[in-house]
């Protein structure tokens, strides 16, 4: 797999059926090794390694409901009070991160009304907190750490 902008961490790998499977800690199975994947699995490993997000506060996955559209979000961290904190919408690395991408998680975050959306294809990344108040994004240069 492609190397990214995120520091390397170790994976279980391995193959099935001519498929190559990573191991999902958080989900606690294996799942089929897709660049989207490859991606979530590095991001996931960087809120907890580096940021120091505990792993209970972590949810892949996440079904939503949107426009009677089941939708799922990559990765959600809550707060310790249960609501949304963050959003974060994975896509692979060759996907161009665009407008569209942006629209995506913002539909979700109307559902969730987390406090910071990020958006990455595991080279670039893009993070913003959300002022309910004016109904913007600003940008960050960092995704803040647990505290």
């Amino acid at each position: 797999m492609q190397k990214l902008n995120l520091p390397n961490y170790t994976f279980k790998l391995k193959s099935n059926e001519n498929k190559t499977l990573i191991f999902d800690n958080l989900r606690k199975k294996d799942v089929v090794l897709t660049p989207e994947e490859w991606v979530r699995q590095h991001f996931v490993q960087f809120l907890i390694q580096e940021k120091n997000y505990p792993v209970s506060l972590i949810s892949i996955e996440k079904q939503l409901i949107i426009n009677n559209l089941k939708k799922r979000t990559d990765i959600v961290i809550f707060s310790p009070d249960g609501t949304p904190n963050i959003i974060v919408e994975c896509k692979a690395p060759k996907i161009k991160i665009a407008q569209d991408t942006f629209d995506q998680i913002a539909r979700y975050n109307l559902k969730l009304n987390a406090n910071y959306l990020v958006v990455t294809n595991g080279l670039q990344h893009y993070f913003c907190k959300l002022d309910k108040e004016k109904e913007t994004y600003i940008f960050l240069k960092d995704i803040p750490s647990y505290n």
